[in-house]
């Protein structure tokens, strides 16, 4: 038997920190079957796997494939078919079961049939159904309320017994009793997390208002308002009247797209009463290989032609990363009479760290209680900042056993019922704790001490032409110092200019969200100036490792600077920053002019004070909330940016009067199914007598990591204006080339193609000004590169061959270069 390595299984064990979602089993039916023609083995389709006695069940899939799993406790399941004789199945309640049924044809002798050519009924009904969607679909509904409950479970699958014999898991050996076997994958799999969720949920749709009121929350092992916060419904809903279904950042085709007949088959295969209404059963599959598509079918009612059921699973062959499959099911129900809303929803992803190894179930069961269309709202009730509210009640993780028995729509299974338990075990052996702050190290960068965390690990180490080896210790406190302030700070030598380098700064929340924030900041330490934001810093070993060239321009800066951070709104904020920064001369960056003599004098170096407005502007844009920092989950609307920066003369030593106004709007879209488009605008103008440290230095690129953001083959240095204009374009193609080439199909590799243009200008020449250094000029005439890429290259990597098409003939630079990037995308 093959051994695995230390590393996988301690792997293995973080997944006991992750979750997401719900609805696990144990006296619970799991079964997993295959029907078969009993004379030809071959697969049937469509037939119907029903539990005997109620209209509970599925059908087979194009291989005649099922699964089926209920809280019932079912002695038998039923096969019908059309033209072949009904089997009773017994199987064993409460129990994980894989069976194979063989239906035996009938013998029976029909009269001449003339078959004539016409439409197949089941394209009729979709057209039906596609020129009712305005009216069938719940989103049309002016404003609507809601109770929901959601259960949300992540699983470890692909759990073997050799694992149980690893030495790491001499500690945790009781994990083992609780591992189950999955109905949809046939995977071994141990429930690690389940969270419980029960809200009130609030819409409007003009203007467009969102609000959750979170009343009881429930987690296994953690008592946290941000986990009780992304278990809500903000961050989980899709909607299958919509042409494009959003899976992991994917757009799958729906369905019932309008375009739907050009990407599936539709088959007839069913029609019956539900719940009193007369409705026909849809089956679909792809009709293509690797396009987004899914397999699956939907009951709709025969004359709303509004969905009453679908079932819809991941196509095998789909060019998405991590997700080895994906099921969602929903029901709906007829409220007031008048439109089928929502009432249960069960989705299942199953993550693949690795293509053979273990990885992770994702479950969620929602359920929709006490719906209330068109409700009268006060106008107060929604926020007027936030475009989407989430309000968890003081008391929502206070309920007891007895009182969330009351509290679900369905009751837990035991062994449900039994995580709870087994985290709470798992969180009192020591190596478990080792274990979460190695992962928190890892992913934040900082190792974790009680009220300090010291890091980030990728500083402490780098080198450069002008320190030489540089070591540096940085540290900032943690949340359980506190999670309104925070202090950090950092010190640093560098070997060959035998400096001691330094900087301190505090944070403090007035507000969480929206954002209401004070900071601090001082330093005296080197910088690249003319990089992006997106940049690897100077100081980050890998800068040092991936340097193109050798970097000798950085600059000594003395710098600090305050600033006030308001949110208004979500998606609305202004930021006002006040800083002097004395940038000192170097060798290889000297600051010299020429006199009226015709003198040339050094200077040793130069001062700005500075007073800087931000408004930024990012509608519907949601975050994931840390204490300090949050994560941006984008928006699909442009994000714009507003900068106005005065420099201030004669205070604090500042010598330069000048004034600087830039706009930029960013906006990445997808173009659905060619993939998705990003632009980013950049204008700039700055009035005033700035020297070039302090006009528009443009940013450039020396390491081989490729910058989203900057002009790959640009140098430090190579470019300066007064007054500029950019734009980057940049199309990520999803494989829509590549996955219809046979050879390549099976790698899932994907296209990327990008162009970027800067335009710019220095109006005028201040008389007396700091004279350029070496190589620095002004543009006249665009600076242009473009770009074509592969990622998706082993899930992680990016790369990027770049092609310079003017200033070609400059000294010192590359017309092609060849740049990579880690990325990780489903």
């Amino acid at each position: 038997m093959k051994k695995r390595s230390a590393y996988q299984s301690i792997l293995l064990i973080v997944g006991l920190t992750f979750g997401l979602q719900a609805m696990l089993n144990a006296q619970v039916t799991r079964i997993r079957g295959k029907v078969l023609d009993q004379q030809t083995s071959e697969p049937l389709p469509f037939v119907n796997i029903s539990i005997e006695g109620t209209t509970l069940g599925t059908i087979t899939d194009f291989n005649g494939d099922f699964f089926l799993e209920t809280r019932l406790q079912p002695n038998s399941i039923v096969a019908s078919y059309i033209g072949y004789h009904m089997q009773r199945i017994p199987v064993t309640p409460g129990t994980f079961q894989e069976i194979e049924i063989r239906l035996e044809a009938e013998n029976i002798e029909l009269d001449e049939i003339v078959v004539t050519p016409g439409e197949n009924p089941a394209h009729r009904i979709l057209r039906k159904i596609i020129d009712n969607k305005k009216q069938n679909d719940p989103a049309r509904i002016g404003s609507y309320q809601y109770e929901i409950y959601n259960k949300m479970e992540l699983d470890i699958n692909n759990l073997t017994e050799e694992y149980k014999n690893q030495r790491v898991f001499r500690q945790f050996q009781f994990i083992f009793d609780y591992i189950d076997t999955s109905a949809i994958t046939g995977k071994t799999f141990l429930p690690v997390f389940i969270v419980e969720t029960l809200s009130d949920y609030y819409y409007q749709k003009d203007p467009p208002k969102k609000k959750e009121v979170i009343k009881a929350n429930n987690i296994s092992g953690i008592d946290s308002d941000k986990v009780s916060e992304f278990t809500g419904q903000m961050y989980l809903d899709f909607n299958i009247y919509d042409n494009f279904v959003p899976i992991m950042g994917l757009e799958m085709v729906s369905p019932i797209a309008n375009f739907g007949l050009i990407y599936y088959k539709y088959y007839l295969i069913d029609s019956a009463f539900r719940d009193n209404h007369w409705c026909y059963q849809i089956s679909f599959r792809p009709k293509r290989k690797m396009e987004p598509t899914f397999n699956g079918y939907f009951w709709v009612q025969d004359t709303t032609f509004a969905i009453q059921n679908y079932k819809i699973r991941l196509a095998d062959d789909v060019n998405i990363n991590f997700v080895d499959d994906f099921v969602a099911e929903q029901t709906y129900t007829l409220v007031e009479d008048s439109v089928w809303f929502p009432m249960k929803q069960e989705l299942f992803i199953d993550f693949a760290v690795t293509n053979k190894d273990y990885g992770f179930f994702g479950r969620k069961t929602t359920s929709f209680q006490n719906i209330k269309l068109y409700p009268r709202l006060n106008e107060k009730f929604f926020s007027k900042q936030l475009a989407e509210e989430t309000i968890i009640k003081e008391n929502a993780l206070d309920y007891n056993i007895e009182q969330w028995q009351k509290l679900r729509p369905e009751e837990l299974s035991q062994r449900e019922q039994d995580i709870y338990q087994m985290v709470d075990s798992i969180k009192e052996v020591p190596l478990f704790n080792s274990i979460i702050d190695v992962i928190n190290t890892v992913i934040t960068g900082y190792w974790v001490k009680g009220p300090i965390e010291i890091g980030p690990y990728y500083t402490l180490y780098s080198f450069n032409p002008i320190e030489g080896q540089r070591f540096k210790f940085g540290f900032r406190t943690s949340n359980s110092f506190s999670t309104k302030v925070m202090y950090n700070g950092h010190l640093a030598y560098g070997t060959r200019d035998n400096k001691l380098k330094y900087g301190a700064g505090v944070l403090y929340d007035f507000n969480k969200n929206p954002r209401r924030r004070v900071g601090l900041q001082y330093k005296l330490d080197y910088e690249q100036l003319g990089v992006t934001e997106n940049a690897f810093l100077s100081d980050n070993f890998l800068a040092s490792i991936f340097s193109r060239e050798i970097n000798d321009k950085l600059t000594e800066v003395n710098d600090i600077s305050t600033y006030y951070e308001h949110e208004w709104f979500q998606g609305f904020s202004n930021t006002i920053t006040l800083r002097n920064k004395r940038i000192f001369s170097s060798v290889n960056v000297p600051f010299m002019h020429v006199n009226e003599l015709n003198d040339t004098l050094s200077f040793n170096s130069l001062v700005t004070s500075e007073i800087k407005l931000n408004a930024r502007l990012a509608f519907n844009e949601k975050f994931v909330y840390g204490e300090f920092e949050r994560m941006s989950l984008g928006t699909r609307y442009p994000i714009l940016n507003l900068n106005f920066t005065a420099g201030v003369q004669g205070i604090f030593e500042s010598d330069y009067e000048y004034y600087k106004l830039n706009f930029s709007i960013e906006h990445k879209f997808p173009i659905s199914p060619f993939g998705d488009f990003k632009y980013v605008i950049d204008a700039g103008k700055i009035f005033g007598s700035a020297p070039y440290p302090f006009l528009q230095l443009h940013e450039g690129n020396q390491t081989y990591a490729y910058d989203d953001y900057a002009f790959n083959l640009m140098n430090y240095y190579e470019f300066v204006s007064n007054q500029y204009l950019s734009l980057m374009l940049e199309h990520h193609f999803n494989g829509f080339f590549l996955n219809r080439v046979p050879l390549f199909r099976r790698l899932k590799l994907r296209e990327v193609t990008g162009l970027k243009i800067l335009g710019g200008d220095l109006s005028e020449r201040i008389p007396g000004s700091i004279m350029f250094p070496e190589n620095l000029d002004v543009l006249s005439k665009p600076y242009m590169e473009a770009s074509a890429g592969i990622e998706n290259l082993f899930k992680f990597i990016r790369i990027d061959a770049v092609w310079r098409l003017t200033y070609k003939d400059k000294t010192d630079i590359k017309n092609f270069g060849i740049f990579g990037k880690l990325q990780i995308m489903f």
